[in-house]
C-alpha cells in the first residue's frame, strides 16, 4: 500500500490478505482507510479470537502492527505475503474483559468536527461495508410501529469494574423496571464494545435476557462498531446506527431510534440520536442513590409520542423527564 498522501481511490481499495493462526489460513478483506483495529475485528470474525488478545507478525513492519490507530494505507502490505497471528480464543478464557483499557477520560467533538466525521464518504464506505458484514441475528420479532431503543451496558447497566459475589450486586438501580416500562413502546437492543460472548453472559447473568415483563430484540458487540478519525482526537471507535437501520429499514431509522451510552464518542456518526448517560461506578457507594434509570424511563415516555426523535436535543433530556413527571402527578 502506499503512504498516507495516497489519494483516496487508492486508500480506499480493498485488500485481501492471509492470516496464519494454528496451523491454519484464514483470508481476510480490508480497506486502506481502515485501521489495525479494523483488521483485527476483521480476523476475530474468522477466528474468533478478539482484538485484545491478538499479536499480529508481519515481515518487515516491526511493532507498527501493535498500534490500533495505524492505517493500513501506511503500511507496506502486500496481498501475497501471509501474516501470523498469534492469540487466545475466549472460549479458552473465560473471564470479565477487565482487563481491557479502561476509557475515562471522554470526550466532546465540537459540531463542525462531528458533522465532518458522519459526512466523511470514507466513514460513509466504511458503515455500508460494515452493513453488509455485520449480520444482526434477532431474538425476537422487531414490532411493527415501536421505537428502538439501543443500550449500552458497561457503566451504563452494569458496573464491570468493581467486584462482587453476585453479578446482580453491580446491576444498575430500578435496571428491570426500567426495561419493562421501554417495552412497552420501544423494540430494545443491547450494543457492548465487547465480545458477544461477555454480551450473552452479563445479560444472561442479569435475568435479561429471559424476563417475562419485556424482550431484547437483538445483541450487538464490537464487530459492529467502525473506526474513524477526528482531526482533533485522532482515531477511535464508535457505533454507527446505520448498521441497524440498513438492514431493518422496514422498522427503524434515524427518526424512530435513540442510543444510550456513557461515552458520547460512540455517537459522532448518528449524533442527533445519543444520549450521554451518567456512568455507573462503584456500585457499592452508588447503588443506594443512583436514580438515572427512574428519570430516563419518564424521559423514554414523554417522547414515545413524536413523530421524529432526530430533531431533539437530548443534551436537555432531564427537563423533560422532570416536567413528564409533574404532568402525571397531576393527571
Amino acid at each position: 500500500m502506499a503512504s498516507s498522501s495516497t489519494p483516496a481511490s487508492l486508500s480506499e481499495e480493498e485488500l485481501t490478505l492471509t492470516v496464519k493462526w494454528r496451523g491454519k489460513e484464514y483470508t481476510v478483506r480490508v480497506c486502506g482507510d481502515d485501521s489495525v483495529s479494523e483488521l483485527k475485528r476483521r480476523i476475530c470474525e474468522v477466528t474468533s479470537v478478539l482484538p485484545k488478545r491478538q499479536k499480529l507478525l508481519y515481515p518487515k513492519i516491526g511493532n507498527k502492527l501493535a498500534d490500533d490507530s495505524v492505517l493500513l494505507s501506511t503500511l507496506p502490505l502486500k496481498s501475497s505475503l501471509k501474516m501470523t497471528m498469534i492469540g487466545t480464543v475466549e472460549d479458552d478464557i473465560i473471564v470479565d474483559p477487565v482487563d481491557s483499557p479502561e476509557i475515562i477520560d471522554d470526550f466532546e467533538l465540537g459540531q463542525e468536527e462531528s458533522v465532518d466525521i458522519k459526512d466523511k464518504e470514507v466513514n460513509k464506505q466504511k458503515l455500508r461495508r460494515r452493513a453488509n458484514q455485520y449480520k444482526i441475528k434477532l431474538r425476537t420479532p422487531c414490532r411493527e410501529g415501536k421505537k428502538l431503543l439501543v443500550l449500552d451496558i458497561d457503566y451504563t447497566l452494569f458496573d464491570h469494574r468493581s467486584t462482587a459475589e453476585n453479578p446482580v450486586q453491580l446491576m444498575r438501580p430500578y435496571l428491570h423496571e426500567f426495561l419493562t416500562a421501554a417495552y412497552s413502546e420501544y423494540d430494545i437492543m443491547i450494543w457492548s464494545a465487547t465480545s458477544m460472548k461477555w454480551v450473552e453472559l452479563k445479560m444472561g447473568e442479569l435475568g435479561v435476557l429471559n424476563n417475562p415483563n419485556y424482550k431484547i430484540t437483538a445483541l450487538l458487540d464490537h464487530l459492529a462498531m467502525i473506526t474513524v478519525q477526528s482531526d482533533s482526537r485522532g482515531i477511535f471507535d464508535c457505533k454507527p446506527l446505520g448498521v441497524i437501520w440498513a438492514q431493518l429499514p422496514e422498522f427503524y431509522s434515524s427518526k424512530n431510534t435513540i442510543m444510550f451510552d456513557d461515552l458520547r464518542r460512540n455517537f459522532v456518526m448518528n449524533p442527533q440520536n445519543g444520549l450521554t448517560i451518567k456512568p455507573f461506578r462503584k456500585a457499592h457507594a452508588n447503588r443506594d442513590c443512583d436514580q438515572e434509570l427512574v428519570k430516563l424511563t419518564q424521559y423514554l415516555l414523554a417522547i414515545a409520542e413524536l413523530d421524529d426523535l432526530s430533531t431533539l436535543n437530548h443534551n436537555s433530556w432531564e427537563f423533560l423527564a422532570e416536567d413528564n413527571t409533574k404532568r402525571r402527578r397531576h393527571a
